[in-house]
């Protein structure tokens, strides 16, 4: 008997019932609109304007997903305070959220690895254990007990060290003033004596400029000088020890996550894994040409942090490393994990990326090349 696909088909779909077809189609036509508060500036490059940032990450959502998808996004203070947007996503209070995992040490000593943690790897490293090294399992892993779902999103790549009002030598000069730091270089600054203060982005310069503070660290040239940070300190402080890699999450509230369709989940991983690409190429391609605007136009004085002093501050971020992770199982095995890839990374980037820029230094001249 000839095969008839027609009536095949036909008896298929009246044997399994039209149920199936009716809720995916229904699934396909649906559009959901989720609201996304961050805690950073409106405005402020890499992380929420140009690619990779929040808008730019909204944007490719709704593309992708032909619709489907709309993340409306709300900058620091819009809808909530730039530090409440944890709790707030955590609670359901908003869909998700756009930040750094290091802002929330006080709640989670490990979520702090998720960003960047002093002496740690760069953003090639970083990004490699998130990826591939079962960094974001772990993150996954622990954010699930606050019913939220993390990702990677975005990177400011190395950051510098801090605007100074008064260039330093030693620690000893820094004990008694007041800086603006995050995370767990802020928890390190304290051991040796330096009044740390959590500020969010756009309350940074008002309190640089009126003396509230007398150091702030906020991210490099490109992203500083937008804040204006150059009009109220001279002394700037070049990439060092505290933050080699600062990775942005985008964090689901556990239910906005799960109500997603399988199909969206995917077009949510894949856009943010262009924005942990994009965001970081936005600062490398602005930061030089800041950089040189900062010292031959604006006055600015580039000083490296002395060899002693990062010594120093090692010794208290190993110790306190060291203690967090005997105390915590969580914190072991994040910890752990981090140091061991980033002993095995190390020994790659040294072969590799290392080698290759010291000797192209020592060799190549660009201005020969440029025709």
């Amino acid at each position: 008997m000839a095969f008839n696909r027609r009536q095949f088909l036909g008896t298929s779909a009246a044997a399994a019932g039209l149920g199936a077809p009716t809720i995916l189609k229904a699934q396909s036509d649906r559009t959901f609109r989720l609201r996304m508060a961050t805690s950073f500036p409106a405005g402020q490059p890499v992380y929420t304007t140009g690619p990779g940032g929040s808008l730019d990450f909204a944007r490719r959502c709704e593309e992708a997903s032909g619709g489907r998808l709309q993340i409306q996004v709300f900058s620091a203070g819009e809808v909530m305070p730039a530090f409440e947007v944890f709790d707030n996503t955590s609670a359901g209070n908003i869909d998700m959220h756009w930040s750094c995992s290091y802002y929330w040490s006080g709640k989670t000593f490990a979520g702090q690895y998720f960003t960047t943690v002093p002496f740690g790897m760069s953003y090639q490293g970083h990004t490699a254990w998130l990826h591939d090294g079962g960094g974001l399992e772990l993150w996954q892993e622990l954010y699930s007990d606050f019913n939220l779902v993390p990702f990677p999103v975005g990177s400011s790549g190395a950051q510098m060290g801090g605007w100074f009002k008064e260039p330093f030598e030693s620690l000893e000069d820094l004990r008694g003033i007041t800086f603006r730091i995050p995370g767990l270089a802020g928890q390190i600054y304290q051991e040796v004596g330096v009044n740390t203060r959590l500020l969010p982005g756009g309350e940074i310069f008002p309190a640089l400029e009126r003396g509230v503070i007398d150091a702030a660290e906020w991210v490099g040239p490109y992203l500083d000088s937008r804040l204006g940070l150059h009009d109220a300190a001279k002394h700037y402080y070049a990439v060092d020890w505290h933050e080699p890699a600062t990775t942005t999450e985008v964090v689901f509230n556990q239910n906005s996550w799960d109500q997603l369709p399988d199909d969206l989940k995917a077009v949510v991983r894949n856009v943010a894994t262009a924005c942990n690409l994009l965001s970081p190429m936005q600062a490398e391609a602005n930061n030089a040409t800041a950089l040189r605007d900062l010292t031959e136009n604006q006055g600015v004085t580039v000083h490296r942090v002395p060899e002693s002093v990062q010594r120093e501050l090692y010794s208290i971020a190993r110790d306190t490393l060291r203690d967090a992770a005997s105390e915590d199982d969580m914190v072991r095995r994040v910890n752990n994990s981090y140091w061991k890839f980033k002993r095995d990374h190390d020994l790659w980037q040294d072969s590799s990326e290392t080698a290759f820029q010291t000797i192209s230094r020592d060799i190549a001249n660009e201005d020969e090349l440029i025709v």
